[in-house]
């Protein structure tokens, strides 16, 4: 008696659970269709603001969508650990470039891991790792060992702050997994805004701090790079209409703006001014390019022969966002700094987006720590007067003058273009620095219509499925089938509860899920009932064979229930993505049908036998 008011009782604590669990879900979607019948635009934002709190509370713990059902963006993003190795090394050379190139070429055709590939190339040219890595001391596998750790945490710092990003952002239910070496997998339900989320996962947040050199020093590098160009037969004839600085621009101060005039496009014949046919020079020691010739100087500037013209520790870079002229042109400052940087963006605790003084501009305000507020306060006040480059990703974002030293660690980042631009730099900022570049190499956009499309296709499916058994059922086993029914409704109420309980998302893998589950759960009843009906055939009593129908089940019902969550388990820690979550339905659907098809059905027939409600004729 005691357990069976124990089974009576787990059994309501489980609906109710389930029900309670599933309530934001349900009550999302009445608001959303109460938000929708609206046909004027300010009603529709009248109720949206008086029921603002409860449409939040009930999105946020309503059951989620995964991606192929809301729509959103599939990105798979590699970790450039060639570029990580590189940082790595010491002693660079020539041959050590070489090295490197054939180690990209490789890690390009192949998913094989990096330090693998750089180890072999080492060996084939018969050099040590320890020349350019680590300690001399170090032996090639001691060295490999090290470098392995390197890769591994890189590739885990690498998810953890693309997942801090994308957690700012604002992005509901992301899923974030490694694959491989290298690889990143990333999901993203519900995006609509592609260029964004691109430019803030690729975007490393490398911040530094760099002097600018003097704008002589600019002019003559300047020079000597025109010269060289001159003399090797240089045509700058591919880009059409060059830059010039015009007479209007002898007057401005250096910090503003020029003003360019395109030239008539040059003639084939190597030119005798070859840089300054793309780049332009104004009184002050300014460069510039227009924006159509930012590709051919930026290829330009990176060549080897042409970088080692430059002075020593020096670095030509472009600014980050392009200045408009008096006559409209886009033009890019050029700026020459100092590759090694007074302070890097690792001192950096916080930033914050906002507008500068004058409520126009955005910019982005950083606070730093002890370390960082100490040494900044020691650069700006040994460099007052000259301009410091706040420099992002290999870009310059603006080079002010130091004007005085600064105390407090605080600095600013403006010649942002948006508000918007600015959250996603203060994102990135916050989140921190990737130890790597990384790109992306697979890219799926799901769009919210053709989700729409899968879910009415989903539903339809899982109707027909339950539609069918529940009939099969009704007519084979007349009552019996019944109370089949009865759990198989339970059984889809408990994983989708569990779904939306655990912020897990249903997916169209997940839907087939729940369709295997829903056979599963039937042939657990299947086998009971024939057992039931084998009792009452050697001429037992109903109660009798009730009980011992399901007493002789059990051991095969477990086993088969064992075996299929042991399956789903190894789907799910082997699989990725939608393997992912057709194993999680599957195995909480397992679970949920050995519940309902053990004590649900059976207590159902205790309360029909209390009530004299069942005969050998209610099996079938």
């Amino acid at each position: 008696m005691k357990n069976k008011r124990f089974n009576l009782l787990l059994i309501a604590v489980v609906t109710l659970m389930a029900l309670w669990s599933l309530w934001p879900t349900w009550r999302d979607y009445s608001l959303s269709t109460q938000l929708d019948s609206f046909t004027s635009s300010q009603d529709s934002l009248k109720y949206a603001l008086s029921h603002r709190e409860e449409i939040d509370n009930a999105r946020k713990k309503s059951l989620k969508l995964g991606l192929d059902l809301k729509g959103g963006m599939h990105l798979v993003m590699e970790v450039d650990q060639v570029d990580l190795f590189d940082q790595k090394a010491w002693n660079k050379d020539g041959k050590f470039a070489t090295i490197m190139q054939n180690v990209r070429a490789k890690a390009a055709q192949t998913d094989a891991r990096v330090v693998d590939l750089l180890s072999a190339e080492f060996r084939t040219e018969n050099i040590h790792l320890s020349r350019y890595f680590y300690d001399i001391r170090n032996s090639d596998q001691e060295i490999v060992t090290k470098l392995e750790k390197e890769s591994e945490e890189a590739l885990t710092r690498a998810k953890e702050i693309i997942r801090n990003r994308i957690d700012q952002y604002g992005v509901a239910e992301p899923v974030i997994t490694t694959q491989g070496s290298r690889k990143i997998i990333i999901e993203l339900p519900g995006v609509s805004d592609e260029n964004r989320i691109r430019n803030l996962l690729k975007g490393t947040a490398k911040l530094e701090f760099r002097l600018l050199r003097e704008p002589e020093v600019l002019v003559r590098t300047l020079d000597r790079i025109n010269s060289y160009l001159a003399q090797n037969g240089q045509n700058s004839a591919a880009v059409a209409g060059a830059p010039t600085v015009s007479d209007s621009s002898t007057a401005a101060p250096a910090s503003l703006p020029v003003s360019v005039t395109p030239q008539e496009p040059v003639s084939k014949q190597p030119s005798a001014k070859p840089l300054y046919d793309v780049i332009s020079v104004s009184p002050y020691g300014t460069a510039y390019t227009a924006e159509r010739s930012k590709e051919y100087v930026v290829s330009m500037l990176r060549r080897s022969d042409v970088q080692a013209l430059l002075p020593q520790d020096s670095e030509l870079l472009l600014e980050a966002k392009p200045e408009t002229g008096k006559d409209g042109e886009k033009i890019y400052a050029i700026y020459l700094v100092r590759k090694a940087p007074e302070l890097t963006g690792g001192v950096i605790t916080e930033a914050k987006a906002t507008f500068g003084s004058e409520s126009v501009q955005p910019e982005v305000m950083m606070s730093m720590n002890s370390e960082g507020t100490s040494k900044w306060a020691r650069i700006t006040g040994a460099n007052i007067g000259k301009r410091i480059a706040i420099v992002l990703d290999g870009a310059v974002y603006s080079a002010p003058v130091v004007q005085s030293k600064i105390p407090n660690g605080n600095s600013v980042i403006n010649g942002i273009g948006s508000l918007e631009e600015a959250k996603d730099l203060e994102i990135v900022l916050k989140a921190g620095a990737l130890p790597a570049p990384v790109r992306i190499i697979e890219e799926r956009t799901v769009g919210p219509s053709l989700g729409a499309d899968y879910i009415r296709a989903g539903m339809l499916s899982l109707t027909w499925s339950f539609c069918a058994v529940s009939i099969f059922m009704l007519v084979y086993y007349k009552k019996a089938g019944i109370a089949a029914d009865i759990a198989l409704v339970l059984n889809i109420l408990i994983v989708l509860s569990v779904l939306a309980g655990f912020n897990a998302s249903l997916s169209l893998p997940g839907i087939a899920g729940i369709v295997l589950t829903i056979g599963m759960a039937v042939d657990a009843n299947v086998l009971i009932y024939e057992r039931i009906r084998e009792e009452l055939a050697e001429g037992k009593s109903v109660i009798t064979a009730v009980t011992q129908g399901y007493d002789r089940a059990f051991s095969s019902i477990l086993d088969s229930h064992v075996t299929t969550l042991s399956a789903a388990f190894l789907l799910y820690t082997y699989g990725i993505g939608p393997i992912q979550g057709f194993a999680v339905t599957l195995m909480i659907g397992t679970s949920a049908s050995l519940f309902t098809a053990i004590v649900v059905t059976r207590e159902i027939f205790h309360l029909l036998l209390a009530k004299n409600l069942m005969s050998d004729k209610s099996f079938g």
